[in-house]
């Protein structure tokens, strides 16, 4: 039953990684429309499709139970209303990046998200960094300064997708929540002003008219292609080991530096291969340290 599990596991956090690498065709399909209201869309329709997820499983009392329980721990009701900020500022930044034609830069940053998150680990809760950890984050550094130090522009895309990401999953430790109630609760926190500026467009996209152009189909299946690999996600996760999820999590940045430079035509120069030849060194000294760091809890284990 167990190697069932493993597998099922496989498949669902593959798909999910399969799903998030693809992404930035369903973004392209908007480019027209102006990031920041593609994100209030996307805020809104993820909304309501977790709500209707978590009615249509009978969960609408456990749903409520948990809102109480976060709304009366003040530390948890600030922790998850700054990860929803947080995690807004990762899609408003993922998005613009994608239809502005800086999917590779958008590919790099969640190269560098895990080294970011080992940064963010020792310095907002005092983890020790292996030597290993040490090393693979400065070779990292070196290969993102090798890039602005060739072009003369910071990386800032990337920086900015993997420090939003890395701090959306540290504050997600902080509260202790299932990933479809988290996502749920999330999206209602920012819901308010997603609706708010919608409403206050010139142009309203959010009027049922709309609803049945392509456009508006599009805008509206926003919700579900956000939901959906996170919920996979989250259903696959739990059955294998993390060192397979580090080999995994990045399927997604792979595919959408494939995508950025064979589908979307964007510059791909010796630069960008010298810089991300660093950061690929990085991973795989840092992917080794936590293999045999997972290698050897199992043996020390009764």
């Amino acid at each position: 039953m167990k190697k069932n599990e493993a597998k099922l596991g496989i498949f669902y956090t593959v798909l999910a990684y399969v799903l998030w690498g693809f992404l930035p065709i369903y973004w392209k399909l908007v480019d027209h429309i102006s990031a920041d209201e593609i994100l209030a869309h996307r805020i809104l329709w993820s909304f309501i499709f977790m709500m209707g997820i978590v009615i249509s499983l009978r969960k609408w009392t456990p749903f409520v139970q948990e809102c109480r329980r976060i709304w009366n721990h003040k530390k948890q009701l600030f922790s998850i209303t700054l990860a929803s900020v947080v995690i807004s500022l990762n899609w408003l930044t993922y998005i613009w990046a994608v239809n502005s034609g800086y999917v590779v830069q958008a590919s790099l940053g969640y190269y560098i998200n895990p080294l970011i998150s080992i940064l963010l680990g020792m310095i907002v809760l005092q983890e020790t960094l292996t030597k290993r950890q040490w090393i693979s984050f400065i070779i990292a550094a070196a290969g993102v300064f090798y890039l602005t130090f060739h072009f003369g522009i910071f990386p800032w895309v990337s920086v900015l997708l993997a420090l939003s990401f890395g701090a959306y999953g540290l504050l997600k430790k902080t509260v202790d929540i299932s990933a479809m109630f988290g996502l749920t609760i999330e999206t209602m926190i920012v819901t308010p002003v997603a609706v708010i500026y919608l409403l206050t467009m010139p142009s309203s996209t959010i009027s049922p008219s709309s609803f049945f152009t392509f456009d508006g189909l599009l805008l509206i299946g926003a919700g579900i292609a956000t939901a959906v690999p996170l919920l996979l996600f989250a259903s696959g996760v739990k059955h294998i080991p993390l060192a397979m999820l580090g080999f995994l999590q990045y399927i997604a940045p792979t595919i959408m530096l494939l995508l950025g430079v064979f589908h979307f035509k964007e510059t791909f120069s010796f630069a960008h291969f010298i810089s991300f030849g660093m950061i690929w060194i990085a991973l795989l000294i840092y992917m080794g340290s936590a293999i045999q760091r997972s290698s050897f809890q199992r043996r020390t284990q009764p």
